[in-house]
């Protein structure tokens, strides 16, 4: 029914001509605005379900391959096209942007049309990432989407934006500079721009390490993994909600999209020699930050650093196939290492942006982050305080979520390659509720600490709307994670044997 359709341009410059439109409106109309916003938002969402309901799980091919001459001097194109592990991080994030544009709907009073049109645009360059095939395309994407997220943390945010802001883009923007080289080199040594050209190069192990080191600044930067997660908990606490809400649920999972679509497949000897790096600063993030996570006073900041442990999840699934492959358990264990990891980042999704919602609402009423200001919340807004607990049980793992599944997958795969490694990460189990459940002790339950939380009221109609549309998704994959691990799972397998026939 779609054959013919040009179904993802549509998905990816849907939401970017929108925010032209939302722009041109500008602050004379700010109801205006945010209708059209919403019904961009949703048209966009909408777009991107045919990519789900018509995809076919019985190839790893690439699906809605679009493919034109771009640049014909430098064989660049416009090339793009989806597989098993693109479309689901795309239907993330048009679910996502539909989210925050309703949470942002009476929060925003300043300069509305310019937020609005932001997140328009960032929606279209985070899906242009996903969908790009042509690596000049993907690396206009990947920046771009840095501009919008620059400018609502400049302008929206907190006291400190500006430092937070510069250091967010530094970080960012100095780790692409070294992809930027290793596409160019890789060009002149296949003539193409081509992702899929680039995982046919031949490459020695000397330049597949240089490569691989390239990719790792880049993308360990995106994620973020320790040592270069610094950047996160600032950008956190200084953006406005529907910013961190974004910059957690999407933003940092293009770097665990850049290690599966061009570092295991390009560098996958490099992968395998250096494989130890990358899951020593996962399981640093996972236990170490979660030591940092449990000091934290300010919730955003907590959340921030929950984020960085649990996203080390993600990156330790991707890279601990090559010591399970090397034993008895061979592709089924490294499967189950991939997809957990993939599951990981779809439920970090959702799980974060709403945690990052519930700290939106109560700072909406009372302007304060910290931890100290509230108490006995439970008390005046019952209806909010049990989506938190429910959302803050999914971020401790708590099985029947999302949450669960990731994690349980990638311990269990990780137990096939050594069980220190799976003791060490399963500390999350400990670490994450402790945290959590920490803060939701002191500002979920106990006596109304003061006049400011006796004054409370109880979440609106839009705020039940936001915050259960989330739940539904935390308990539909929690219960059902079937469909998600259907759609990846021959992607994933033709990553493994490309990986295994690629060894030097």
């Amino acid at each position: 029914m779609y054959a013919d359709w040009p179904l993802l341009s549509l998905v990816i410059w849907t939401p970017i001509l929108g925010g032209v439109l939302v722009l041109f409106i500008g602050d004379r109309q700010p109801a205006g605005a945010r209708k059209i916003t919403l019904v961009v938002a949703i048209a966009t969402f909408l777009l991107t379900l045919p990519l789900y309901a018509q995809f076919n799980t019985d190839t790893h091919l690439m699906q809605f391959v679009e493919r034109h001459s771009w640049i014909p001097e430098f064989n660049i194109e416009y090339f793009v096209g989806i597989d098993g592990i693109s479309m689901p991080l795309i239907l993330l994030t048009s679910f996502t942007t539909v989210i925050v544009v309703i949470s942002s709907w009476e929060v925003i009073q300043y300069r509305v049309a310019q937020y609005m049109a932001a997140f328009l645009f960032m929606e279209g360059f985070m899906i242009g990432t996903f969908a790009a095939l042509d690596s000049i395309l993907f690396y206009i994407f990947f920046e771009a989407m840095l501009i919008p997220m620059f400018l609502v943390i400049g302008i929206w945010g907190g006291a400190n934006r500006i430092y937070a802001t510069i250091k967010f883009f530094l970080y960012t923007f100095i780790g692409s500079v070294l992809m930027l080289v290793s596409l160019i080199y890789m060009y002149t040594q296949s003539g193409s721009f081509a992702i899929l050209d680039f995982h046919l190069l031949p490459l020695s192990m000397t330049e597949q390490i240089l490569i691989f080191l390239a990719f790792l600044v880049a993308f360990a930067v995106k994620v973020p993994m320790w040592p270069v997660h610094t950047w996160l908990p600032d950008a956190h606490v200084e953006a406005p909600t529907g910013g961190s809400v974004i910059l957690a649920a999407i933003m940092l999972k293009v770097g665990g999209y850049g290690f599966l679509r061009f570092s295991l497949p390009i560098t996958p000897d490099a992968s395998a020699e250096l494989d130890w790096l990358i899951i020593t600063m996962s399981l640093t993030a996972v236990v170490y930050i979660g030591f940092v996570a449990l000091v934290q006073q300010d919730m955003k900041k907590l959340i921030a650093y929950s984020s960085i442990a649990h996203m080390g999840f993600a990156t330790l699934g991707f890279f601990i196939v090559f010591r399970i492959m090397d034993g008895d358990s061979g592709a089924t264990g490294a499967a189950l290492a991939l997809e957990g990891g993939m599951v990981q980042m779809i439920s970090h999704g959702f799980i974060s942006a709403a945690m990052f919602l519930c700290v939106g609402v109560v700072y909406d009423r009372m302007h304060s982050r910290m931890i100290a200001d509230y108490g006995g919340v439970v008390n005046t807004m019952p209806v909010f305080a049990a989506f938190m607990v429910f959302f803050a049980l999914a971020n401790a793992g708590l099985p029947g979520t999302s949450g669960f599944v990731g994690e349980f997958m990638v311990i269990l795969a990780s137990f096939k390659a050594s069980f220190w490694i799976a003791f060490l990460a399963a500390t999350t189990l400990i670490l994450g509720a402790a945290y959590t459940l920490w803060m939701i002790k002191r500002v979920i339950f106990g006596d109304i600490a003061n006049d400011n939380v006796k004054a409370l009221t109880d979440i609106n109609k839009r705020e039940f709307l936001f915050l259960s549309l989330l739940a539904i998704a935390v308990l539909l994959l929690g219960l059902w994670p079937d469909p998600l691990v259907e759609v990846m799972h021959p992607t994933i397998e033709n990553l493994l044997i490309h990986i295994t026939n690629s060894k030097l």
